[in-house]
């Protein structure tokens, strides 16, 4: 069995390393003392089958990267490069090629298929507790992330995709109080923009509390005016609000538990005829993960939304998904995961077919290989 496990995975290998010589972002590996140059990436293909077209009445997306139907897809090839000194200056640099880049790409990208996006691209000064960076990075909202090995399973959660934003573009300083507390404070052009749509900019504010090892609190948010219509710098504008808290435990050494809420408002949206109103989303989700064996993994997450006002999906809707991973790593530059999800609504929002059946309920079932180097 061991001489069938390592053929499988060198063959396995073999396959994901000619993709990955494809991929435009994808040199090869660092050694592993290059600090503080570092660089990485992966590969990350999966196989979809889901139930409806992926999308709702109001044409919205409802699923945030896996919208194909059925097929097979590139989701992601990403390349990370760094120099990150603990003191002075350095940079960091986030590529990432594939479907999903057109997802995250933010305004005036937005829309096109350009399969390309320069995810984080900053500088950054380091002294002492402080540490800045200026340019384009991550939210800091969310318990999951765009990078595909850093989440326990394939789909992204609701929250993920329809809560939150995916990047800034401003400055944003870190201050590691003490051992346990890190406070950080930016500014930036708002949600998913480089260049920003309004006169105004939005504050970032955030928190991690980690008094033990096995317990840790973060928590942030985001305030600024924003303009209503989503990825457009036309049209009337309003404060926006976003608060994310999400508390993770390390119950044990195979089990880890998280949960993850949040709470946003838009103020003063409009159609052009009717009163302007304060739209408002709050959702949570929960994770249980699991490390069975070296080599196997599991886990389970459960979830809604709250859309109240139908401001982040088009329509108003209470929106649940539960999701189920299995994961096996035949050697570690290896992870293949099975994946099987349920969505439902309370009211038929979901597409089923070119027809325009609609249904309350949507269902996948998904394969996904990560290469890592």
């Amino acid at each position: 069995m061991t001489v069938i496990r390592s053929t499988a995975c060198i063959g396995a290998l073999a396959l994901f390393a000619a993709a990955a010589a494809h991929a435009e972002d994808a040199p090869a590996a660092a050694p592993a003392d290059a600090s503080p140059f570092a660089y990485s990436g992966y590969v990350d293909a999966s196989y979809t089958n889901l139930s409806g077209l992926g999308v709702f009445t109001s044409g919205a997306a409802d699923r945030v990267f896996d919208t194909k139907k059925s097929g097979f897809a590139l989701q992601q090839a990403a390349i990370n490069v760094g120099y990150q000194p603990k003191t002075g200056f350095g940079a960091f640099l986030n590529l990432t090629a594939g479907n999903d880049a057109d997802v995250i790409s933010p305004y005036s990208i937005y829309g096109k298929s350009h399969k390309f996006d320069v995810t984080q691209a900053y500088v950054q000064y380091a002294t002492g507790s402080l540490t800045v960076i200026a340019g384009k990075y991550v939210t800091l909202a969310g318990a999951e992330v765009i990078a595909s090995p850093s989440n326990p399973n394939f789909s992204r959660s609701i929250l993920f995709g329809f809560a939150i934003p995916f990047t800034h573009t401003g400055l944003r300083a870190t201050y590691a109080a003490s051992d346990t507390v890190n406070l950080i404070v930016g500014v930036n052009n708002g949600w998913d923009d480089l260049k920003d749509t309004n006169t105004s900019k939005t504050l970032e504010v955030g928190a991690t509390y980690a008094p033990t090892k096995t317990f840790s609190l973060a928590a942030s948010g985001y305030f600024g005016k924003e303009r209503i219509g989503y990825m457009t710098d036309q049209g009337p504008e309003g404060q926006r609000s976003l608060l994310d808290i999400v508390a993770t435990w390390n119950a044990t050494d195979a089990l880890t538990v998280i949960l993850n809420y949040d709470w946003g408002q838009q103020k003063d949206v409009t159609d052009g005829v009717s009163t302007p109103f304060d739209a408002k989303w709050s959702g949570l989700a929960g994770y249980l993960n699991y490390t069975i064996s070296d080599k196997w993994k599991a886990s389970l997450r459960a979830e809604y939304l709250d859309d109240t006002d139908g401001y982040r999906t088009g329509v108003a809707q209470k929106w649940k998904e539960v999701t189920a991973t299995l994961a096996y790593l035949p050697c570690k530059p290896l992870e293949l995961r099975l994946e099987g999800r349920a969505d439902s609504s309370d009211s038929a929002n979901f597409v089923k077919s070119a027809a325009g059946d609609v249904s309350s309920s949507q269902n996948s079932v998904s394969v996904q290989a990560l290469y890592k180097f």
